[in-house]
């Protein structure tokens, strides 16, 4: 279909609560489609539709391949999550580096849970459940943050943490090291 433009931190349409989909027709699958070239276009790790101003429930995450803006990161099967609901399995958390398409440049230290459970649906609208941790539970997390307005500055606990990735010192910016260990 087509590469949408991204919203950027400072647009107010990044910090709505998204709508449920109630329609698995045509238009979602129009809409899956731009989400995933987007995504390609960007090398992103995922993409919520909030962030090409589209207030629905929706995220696409993984690519399948290695990611080159998280070279040390696992590979993530391509999935798709209508109207997700996400479960915190295990309290712990782990601080580590991210970054977002809608505050490009820049990455910080975040703290998420290790564990997570989600439930969604897909994009003919079945229900399915799974389970992740590390990488893929962190980014999870990231994505379904927009969904309820919320981007990863908003999580941050030290802003001495934060910093455009050009000049965050080797090893920090997060393009060697996601897991903050």
């Amino acid at each position: 279909m087509a590469v949408k433009t991204i919203l950027k931190m400072g647009d107010p349409r990044l910090l709505r609560i998204a709508r449920p989909v109630t329609e698995f027709d045509a238009g979602l699958q129009d809409l899956l489609q731009d989400m995933l070239d987007t995504m390609r276009a960007a090398d992103g790790a995922g993409l919520a539709a909030p962030q090409i101003g589209v207030d629905l429930r929706v995220v696409i995450f993984g690519s399948g391949q290695p990611n080159p803006r998280y070279p040390e990161a696992p590979v993530i099967e391509r999935t798709v999550l209508v109207n997700p609901e996400v479960e915190v399995l295990d309290r712990t958390q782990e601080s580590g580096w991210e970054g977002c398409l809608s505050v490009p440049g820049l990455r910080g230290s975040v703290p998420r849970y290790l564990r997570v459970r989600y439930r969604a649906q897909d994009a003919q609208g079945a229900w399915f459940e799974r389970e992740a941790q590390g990488f893929h539970a962190r980014v999870v997390q990231h994505e379904c943050d927009h969904l309820d307005g919320v981007l990863y500055p908003a999580r941050m606990q030290d802003m001495r943490q934060w910093g455009f990735t050009d000049a965050l010192p080797e090893g920090l910016s997060g393009q060697d090291q996601l897991t903050g260990r």
